[in-house]
């Protein structure tokens, strides 16, 4: 008679390390799971994107700063107060409750201004740049968003000749002759004249264009960069008020701009490399090849975004290993400028409604599966403008650009957006026990 029970025994044996297997892998498996991500907590170099040609512009960005020409109370009180100096421009901090004031003497260079802070009933708190230091760049000082600090920059000032301008002499009237109040009268006393604070002293200043700050009384202004030789032309501020994004270039490479640009009679299109500055000085270049088109921030403050030619490169603003990424866009744009030139194309004869005209010739396999010519594209040009309008959307705009030194004969044609449409890799991690 056979022993079921050592049978049974056995096969329950068997069994079980093929049971336990199979629970391991069961616990394998369901261990992991994709994490959502978002675009802010990720590296650059873990981007997707997405390109979408010929979109409508961006949005006004609602938090942009304005520039005032002038504030009525404040050059109410240069009017009144200040009759050697000239106002140039006032800028309120987004929270209104400050003006920066721009402003140049009658004895000072062309293109070297002065700072003042002022309150917004328009008057004076603080002159805040030293005799010694010019303002340079005035349409590029920028508020901090959250009204805390305000950038600008400025050098070593190159102090004017003494131009003769005096303040006109007070005539002399003679004892003998001076007039007698008559019985009743009142004479009026002059009022006196309101003294100008004193500008301060004290401030390191240098032989080229250098970042300032100061905070929202304009005091405590110091040189948040220190490299001279290097030419600091554009700043902006990070969304969250903690750290500026530049655009800098040596004297030798300005200077060299300068005298490509007056050979051909072309306004000065200046190129810098980029980099982050804190608050506290430190300073990061982000790439070595220059650019003239102005970075941009993202929206979170976790990364920038710079054009080369058609091409966008996205870097980490902070972290340990911060890293940067290459969107080479050549293909994508010379294929949707041969769509858009069509297009225009097509438009053009329906509207000039020619019977006798030949319609447009479709493009055969051929031509389709290779990459058009780009001597033949109008709308192909290069990058010219970039906005980070949200975490997942950056807009950059192409166009055929040429500056020249008059204004009437400058040119820009074949305006088009463009964007790009970021998604975070997903990741892998373990669920915790």
């Amino acid at each position: 008679m056979p022993n079921y029970s050592c049978t049974r025994t056995s096969v329950s044996l068997l069994l079980l390390p093929l049971l336990l297997l199979a629970g391991c892998e069961s616990q394998i498996f369901q261990g992991q799971k994709l994490q959502p991500v978002t675009i802010g907590s990720v590296p650059a170099v873990r981007l997707n994107f997405r390109y979408e040609p010929d979109v409508p512009p961006p949005a006004a960005d609602p938090n942009q700063q304005v520039v005032e020409t002038r504030n009525e109370a404040v050059q109410a009180d240069f009017d009144n107060s200040r009759p050697q100096e000239i106002l140039d421009k006032t800028i309120p901090s987004p929270d209104k409750k400050r003006i920066a004031v721009v402003y140049h003497k009658v004895t000072d260079y062309s293109s070297e201004y002065r700072l003042d802070m002022y309150s917004s009933d328009g008057k004076l708190l603080r002159k805040m740049t030293s005799d010694a230091m010019a303002v340079h760049f005035p349409d590029t000082i920028v508020w901090s968003p959250d009204s805390s600090s305000i950038a600008f920059v400025a050098m070593l000032r190159v102090f004017a000749p003494d131009l003769g301008i005096t303040a006109a002499p007070t005539p002399e009237v003679p004892a003998d002759t001076a007039a007698t109040p008559a019985e009743g009268e009142v004479i009026a006393t002059p009022t006196p004249a309101v003294p100008v604070a004193a500008a301060p002293t004290g401030i390191l200043t240098y032989r080229s264009e250098q970042i300032y700050t100061a905070n929202a009384d304009g005091e405590g202004v110091k040189a948040l960069t220190q490299n001279e030789g290097l030419i600091y032309f554009y700043y902006a501020w990070s969304p969250d008020s903690t750290m500026l994004l530049a655009l800098a270039a040596t004297t030798r490479e300005w200077k060299y701009l300068e005298a490509i640009s007056a050979g051909k009679g072309e306004a000065m299109i200046p190129q810098g490399r980029m980099r982050i500055i804190e608050k506290n000085g430190r300073e990061r270049r982000l790439d070595d090849n220059l650019t003239a088109v102005r970075p941009v921030w993202s929206t979170d403050s976790t990364k920038v975004a710079a054009a080369y030619d058609t091409q966008i490169r996205i870097y980490d603003a902070a972290g340990v290993n911060p890293t940067q990424a290459a969107i080479p866009l050549r293909n994508q744009l010379l294929i949707s400028s041969q769509a858009y030139d069509r297009e225009q194309q097509r438009i053009a004869q329906a509207a000039n409604a020619d019977p006798s005209a030949q319609p447009t010739e479709q493009p055969t396999p051929e031509q389709l599966s290779t990459l058009p010519d780009e001597k033949l594209l109008v709308s192909y040009n290069p990058i010219v403008e970039i906005a980070w309008t949200a975490d997942d959307l950056l807009y950059f705009q192409t166009a055929y650009l040429k500056r020249m030194k008059n204004e009437a004969d400058s040119v820009r044609s074949f305006s088009r957006w463009h964007r790009l449409v970021f998604s975070a890799q997903p990741t892998t991690i373990a669920n915790k026990p």
